[in-house]
């Protein structure tokens, strides 16, 4: 069968060519070969203050402020060795990426799942933690752009949440993967612009969506230094920096950001309109994202999320993600990644009316 994949976040454009030829003079200097810096290379460091200033007006020390990771995965899963001890309570979002559970696992904590529920716009719903908890919390995570909601947040929500976190003294920890995937005009915000964040505050970055580079695994964090240390102290001990020349085509790509993105957002917006109509088509309800590159359907009567994406897989060759793999609030919805061009996502519609839901 000729399978379409619409199950997995990994863009199908290629990077930029500016940033491979950044990356490929790079690697011909011997420079490069050795041992990186633990915390990355200064100018990288440099680059990405430089692109928080310009993007989010967020000021950051490049020394004791930004880190260098090996993709912001690596980062999110290591900054509950840092800070969480056996026992302790992290507050974790669900429907959610699954590193954030997993690394507050490995760290032997104990996660307190919060639900995210379409009438509250799959926002966390602070006022629904009992004060028990998060008195008890070390850490509460986000991610806005959502990942696999779409969901996004305002500057109300971004300053609840920095208000909880001083009230109870828990570290936030932001995942702002999918700021740059954004359309019809919004630009998502950074939780660092929200006065006293940086206080209570590390934010993860990749550059795998902004740019199409998954594969190469560069990333960052950011915010408050003694978050920033800690992960670094972790980091130092488990792993021994990012390739040189990746870093340096980072530089490149922070420094050309406004041409790449305008241009991979003009891309995504085509599929995502596309995919709206042929689904609506098809009688799905579908709400058009603000942001990032996924589209979170409602599962129609009488199936369920695992029912539907067998069906879809079986009958029509297409490989979507279940929602209750996100999380048990995920049950009743598929997510399907805009990852695929344009002629093969209107195949994917043509497909899903054909086996009439």
């Amino acid at each position: 069968m000729d399978i379409i994949d619409l199950g997995v976040g990994d863009p199908d454009l290629p990077t930029p060519p500016d940033i491979i030829e950044a990356m490929v003079r790079a690697v011909r200097d011997p420079a490069n070969h050795r041992y990186p810096s633990y915390s990355g290379m200064e100018d990288f460091k440099g680059a990405i203050a430089e692109w928080y200033d310009e993007r989010f007006s967020v000021r950051l020390d490049a020394q004791s402020e930004v880190m260098t990771l090996i993709g912001a995965k690596e980062g999110i899963a290591h900054i509950s060795l840092a800070f969480i001890d056996p026992g302790d309570l992290a507050l974790i979002p669900t429907p959610a990426y699954p590193v954030y559970n997993i690394g507050v696992l490995f760290a032997g904590g104990r996660p307190y799942f919060v639900p995210l529920f379409e009438e509250n716009g799959f926002l966390i719903d602070l006022a629904s933690i009992p004060d028990e908890v998060a008195t008890k919390a070390k850490m509460i995570w986000l991610n806005y752009p959502n990942n696999p909601t779409a969901a996004v947040a305002d500057r109300g929500f971004f300053e609840s949440v920095v208000n909880f976190a001083h009230r109870y003294n828990v570290m936030v920890c932001h995942d702002l993967t999918y700021s740059e995937i954004s359309f019809d005009g919004y630009k998502p915000m950074s939780l660092l612009e929200i006065e006293g964040a940086k206080d209570v505050s590390i934010e993860f970055h990749s550059l795998s969506k902004s740019f199409n580079m998954t594969g190469w695994r560069i990333g960052f964090a950011i915010g408050n230094r003694e978050a920033i240390r800690g992960l670094s102290l972790i980091k130092s001990n488990v792993d021994s920096g990012l390739f040189q020349a990746i870093q340096v085509a980072g530089m490149r790509a922070l420094r050309s950001a406004r041409e790449s993105i305008a241009e991979i957002r003009r891309i995504y917006a085509r599929r995502r309109d596309i995919m709206v109509k042929g689904l609506r088509d098809a009688g799905l309800r579908v709400v058009p994202p603000k942001a990032t590159f996924y589209l979170w359907v409602p599962v129609p009567h009488p199936y369920n999320s695992v029912e539907l994406a067998t069906r879809l897989l079986t009958e029509a060759g297409l490989v979507v993600a279940p929602g209750n793999g996100f999380g048990s609030p995920g049950e009743g919805y598929i997510r399907l990644a805009l990852t695929q061009d344009e002629n093969r996502l209107l195949e994917a519609t043509e497909r899903i009316k054909t086996i009439r839901l």
